[in-house]
This record gives C-alpha cells, structure tokens and sequence, in this order.
C-alpha cells in the first residue's frame, strides 16, 4: 500500500462511509425526483438491503477489508466506471477544454512564437515534476488549508488512454535509467512531426523552437508528402479505434509512429485558421471537436492526456484526456504557462543555442484501403458531432462572487441553487445533478458527486416559479438560505469522503466481483434515474482570462461549467441539437433570468432588514429622548 506524503505529511485514506448513513441519504436525495409508487419501491428495496445480517452489510464488511489493503478503495472502480469502460467518442463526450485568451497574430511568424514559447512554459514546468518541487496545494473554500494529494499532477505529461475493445487501459510511462531524449509532437495539417526537445544534453531555447517550427510548417505544406489524417482515428468509439489500432499495428512504420505518439510529453497542435467568427462560443466549441475533417478536426490525437492548440487565428487553449487528472491540475498548470508568457519571456531561455539541429521528423503511415475506409468512417462521425453540439458561452455581468459573499452564502453553493431555478424554469421538473467535489484531501483522491437536486432547492425553486405571488419575500429568502445551507452541508460530505455514489458503486462493484449477479438495489429504475445525470456541472475557477468547456454526458442533457470571478461569472453551456428536451441558449436565457431573480430578492429582504434596522434605531432614540 502506497502512502502519498505532502510537505513531509501523509494524506490520509478515504474513509468508507456508514452502510445505513448512504441509504438514508440516497432515498433523501431521491424522493422528489421520483413519483410516489416509484418511491414507495425503491424505500422496500433499500431496506431489505440494508437489513441486519443482510447482503448489504455483508458488501459493507467486504468494502472496508479493501479499504485497509488498499491506498483507495474506490479509485479502480471510479476510474472504470467514469472513463476507462466508456464506450463514446472522446471529443466532446468526455474530454474537456481550456479555452485561453483570444490572441491577436499580425503574422503566421506571430502563431510559432507563441508555441515556441508555450513549450519551453511546458518544459520548465516538467522539470518542476521531475525535481518534486512542485508548491504543495492547499484546499481553498470549505475545510480551507488541507493539505491535497499531487498524484495527479504527475500525470499531466506521462500517461496515455490505450483504447480496448471492452475497457481501456490508463498506462504510465515510468521514466527508465537511460531515458530517450525527451520529444513532443507537433501535429500540422493532419501530419504529426516528432520534435525533440533534448539534442545533445541541452533542452532546447525558444530560439532553437521557433526555428523547428517554422521547419515543421514548411514540411507540412509539402502536398507531396502528406499523408491521411490517420488522428481522425482517435475521435472515433473507443472500441472502433481499438479495432482501427489493431489494424494500424500490423504494420512496423505504424507501430513506430504509435509508438512516438504514446511515448510523448505532449501534442501541439498548430491549427489553420477556422473561419471569420471567434466568439467565445464558436472557440469553445472548436477547441473540443476541432470543426471536423473540414476544420482542424484530423489535427488532433485525443488519447494523449495535454494537446495544446495553438490557431493560425489567434484560438488557442489546452484539450485534456480526462482519466488522467481533473480539472483544477489541468487549470494549476495552464495558469503556470500563460504567467510565464504573461511574464518576461526572457526568464523561460536557459540553454546556449544548438549549433546545428537536426530537421524534425514527419511519422509515416502505411494505409492500406481498409484504413482509409475506417478514416472515412470516423470522419463522417466526428462530423455528425460537430453538427449536433449545441454550445453556448456566457459571460454575466450582472455581478459576481463578491455581491454573493456579502449575501454571506458560498458563491458555489448559490450558483448551484440558480441553476436549479434555471433548468426548472426550462422543463418544469427537478433532475439528477452532477457537480463534481474533490477528495484530493485523501491518497490517490480523484471526485465525488455532489447531489445538488436537493429537496431543499427543490422547495426554493417552486416557490420561486409556482408559489411565484402565494409565497412571500422573506419566505423565499428563507429557503434560499435553507437551499444553501443543504447545498453546503452536502459538499462538506462530498469532500470529506462521506457522498454516497462512490460508496454505492464501491458496493456494486463488489457484488459484480462475487458474482452475486445484478441485485435487485441496483437494477431498481430510482437507482437508473439517479445515475442519469440531465445536469452535469462543475466550478472550474480560474485567476487568469481563460474558460473551460466540455459536453454533456448523456444525450438530453446538459453540460454547465462555471467559473465565478469577482464581478461576472462566466457560464459555458452544452447539449445536443437532435434532442427535443434541450436548447442550450434557452438553458442560459432561464439561468440569467434565476441569477437576476435571486439577486432582486436578496436585494429587497436586505432593505427591509436595513429599514427595519433603522426603525429599532428611532424607535431607541425616541425612548431615550422621552425619559430625558
């Protein structure tokens, strides 16, 4: 059993939660979502499972043996579950984008000093990794000050997804005695160029990359050399490109340049520019699909954990291989990157110009007709793709996370609570919500779910649209308080390990492992219901001008990324148009309406209290005058 230590302290083990404390909790979270006969069901079924002497105690006993042999008892069912057994396509589906500030090239020179420079941020940031002097994380907002796990990080530049045919593997790249001199990959045009980042013992400058590149751009133009767009391959199921890897892999040209690509710190993408628009939209959007084969949509390799994309444009970000890390590593190492641009570039140059450099190398491919074929058909997928994702970027100016706190509530719990109000207002319903909570306080943490459909918020929320004229001001205020006050507790679970889906998968998991079949707690229609999350959201803040994106999980729901700053809150919506139940810029139109509506109640209940405040205040200084 591993022990992950933290500025010489051990992070503790995730704890497993109370067997009776999970299925109180499930049955609380699930009541408003379900009808009455639906919930009397799932209530008998729960108690019989959790009866004494039952098999849910019997799951319990086992789940805690693991938890004492084992530096996570959840993480290898997390992991399958949340990504490697996944079947869908990756764009969109799974891997999220970090959408950087739009910049402002005169010059396709312009584009290559920007990615000259964003590798050499990479490169220092690397040695960070390697050296283990990377500043310990700290937890912020609730339980502030906890010291986090940095598993994660070492990820972000040495780890691959290996399609499979059933489940994909998660490999990493352990670093040998002799390791190969250290190269990225610069993909260009559809083709993928190695680039070496160490000749001779010497990590090359930004001088010495900007003069790659600008080779690399010259070798892509060469129409004679270009090859198929072979990474449309990536974009497709995860189990047809294990079967298209298969194919690939007969060949010995194939497997060497797979084997360039798995073994890589990096992609950089260096994109054609997409068209005329660059809303923060339509650069959402092309970051997670790249705009398809007609785009930059080939220009990508989606297992690799970090693409850097750098537009001819000026639309550049990060898109990230999810099962590696979450979000905050992702955001913890971008904000490095765009601080050290921000900074003196100088400061990033540490090695003495190579002499003579060797030309980058292009990957060849051998493609006999079966590849192409497989090509055509992941492209006609990707395309489909690119057509049905509904996005829409938004930026309130209304207020932001300071007017929030000086309400005295948690900026995160109170956005939770408007997104409530905003999907009710769209289907007049509540639904299972995602919003992912970390456990890096605990080894090898990744997340949990925090539920954030509450009854409480239900409460609010109804009162707010149906109760609208028969429920008075202070009466709503009220239960937003009460709505945020369940929102908060729940977190402080969630992150304390105390939430009840991994624990629930963690007992599945374990029955599927004792072959004790489906029981009937999982196979019950509440338990469905529950793990459809028509609301899939996330706080992803960052200090400096970026966003992220990504895709909703099932097809008739939403993706809902957030990021509070102090004065605006910046919303990046998704869905899919094929489905009747969803309209992204609808979504957005209720939410704003809910942020508003909130904000105009907390508004007049803070009046009235200031009135009434002032009245007690007259009220005590006539007295005085009087007895004077």
């Amino acid at each position: 059993m591993t022990v992950d230590f933290v500025c010489g302290q051990r992070v503790p083990l995730l704890p497993v939660p109370n067997l009776k404390d999970t299925l109180d909790r499930y049955l609380s979270c699930m009541k408003h979502l379900l009808t009455e006969e639906q919930f009397n069901k799932t209530q008998n079924i729960v108690t019989q499972f959790g009866a004494p002497g039952g098999v849910g105690e019997l799951l319990q006993s086992k789940l805690t043996e693991r938890s004492e042999n084992m530096a996570n008892w959840v993480y290898d069912y997390w992991l399958n579950d949340m990504y490697l057994n996944n079947r869908l396509a990756l764009p969109v589906n799974s891997s999220p984008a970090m959408v950087f500030p739009q910049q402002n090239f005169k010059a396709p020179i312009d584009s290559l000093r920007f990615a000259a420079h964003l590798i050499s941020g990479v490169l220092e940031y690397k040695t960070h990794l390697d050296d283990r002097n990377l500043p310990a994380d700290y937890a912020r907002g609730q339980l502030a000050g906890t010291r986090l796990c940095m598993e994660q990080y070492y990820r972000l530049f040495t780890s691959y997804r290996l399609p499979g045919p059933e489940r994909d593997t998660l490999v990493a790249q352990e670093s040998s005695v002799m390791p190969e001199p250290e190269h990225i990959i610069v993909a260009c045009k559809n083709q993928f160029f190695v680039l070496d980042v160490m000749i001779n013992f010497r990590q090359l400058n930004q001088r010495d990359l900007l003069t790659q590149l600008e080779k690399i751009v010259k070798m892509a133009d060469n129409e004679e050399e270009q090859l198929p767009p072979i990474g449309l391959l990536t974009s497709d199921g995860r189990t047809e490109w294990a079967e298209s890897r298969s194919v690939l892999m007969r060949e010995s040209t194939n497997r060497d340049s797979l084997d360039m690509i798995e073994r890589c710190l990096c992609l950089v993408c260096l994109d054609d520019a997409s068209g005329p628009e660059l809303s923060d939209t339509t650069r959402a959007m092309l970051m997670l699909h790249g705009g398809g084969l007609t785009k930059n949509g080939g220009n990508r390799w989606y297992d690799k954990p970090m693409q850097f994309i750098v537009g001819a444009d000026g639309c550049c970000g990060v898109v990230c291989e999810h099962s590696a890390f979450e979000g905050i590593v992702l955001v913890q190492c971008t904000e490095y990157l765009l601080k050290c641009m921000i900074g003196s570039p100088s400061k990033l140059v540490r090695a003495a110009s190579v002499s003579e450099l060797p030309a980058p190398r292009r990957l060849r491919w051998k493609c006999t007709p079966e590849i192409h074929k497989l090509i055509t058909s992941a492209a006609d997928k990707l395309q489909r793709m690119v057509k049905n994702l509904d996005m829409s970027v938004h930026k309130f100016h209304d207020y932001g996370k300071e007017f929030i706190k000086k309400q005295k509530m948690s900026p995160d719990a109170y956005i939770q609570v408007a997104l409530q109000l905003g999907f009710y207002r769209c289907q007049g319903r509540p639904v299972s919500t995602y919003e992912s909570a970390s456990l890096r306080r605990f080894q090898q943490g990744r997340v949990d779910n925090i539920r954030s459909a509450t009854p409480e918020a239900f409460a609010f929320v109804k009162a707010m649209t149906e109760g609208k004229n028969s429920t008075s001001d202070t009466e709503k205020m009220e239960l937003l308080k009460g709505a945020i006050t369940a929102q908060t507790s729940y977190t402080r679970l969630a992150i304390t390990g105390m939430a009840i889906d991994n624990h629930l998968l963690g007992l599945r998991e374990l029955a599927h492992e004792m072959k004790m079949g489906k029981l009937e707690m999982f196979k019950d229609e509440a338990y469905l219901i529950s793990n459809q999350f028509i609301l899939s959201t996330s706080q992803v803040p960052t200090t400096v001008e970026m966003f992220c994106c990504y895709g909703p999980v099932v097809p008739n729901g939403y993706g809902a990324c957030y990021n509070p700053q102090s004065d605006h809150i910046i919303f990046s919506v998704s869905s899919f148009h094929d489905s009747q139940q969803t309209c992204s810029a609808e979504f957005v139109k209720c939410l704003v309406q809910g942020l508003r509506d909130i904000r105009d109640l907390c508004n007049k209940c803070n009046r009235r209290k200031h009135w009434r405040f002032i009245c007690i205040i007259k009220c005590l200084h006539h007295l005085c005058c009087q007895s004077v």
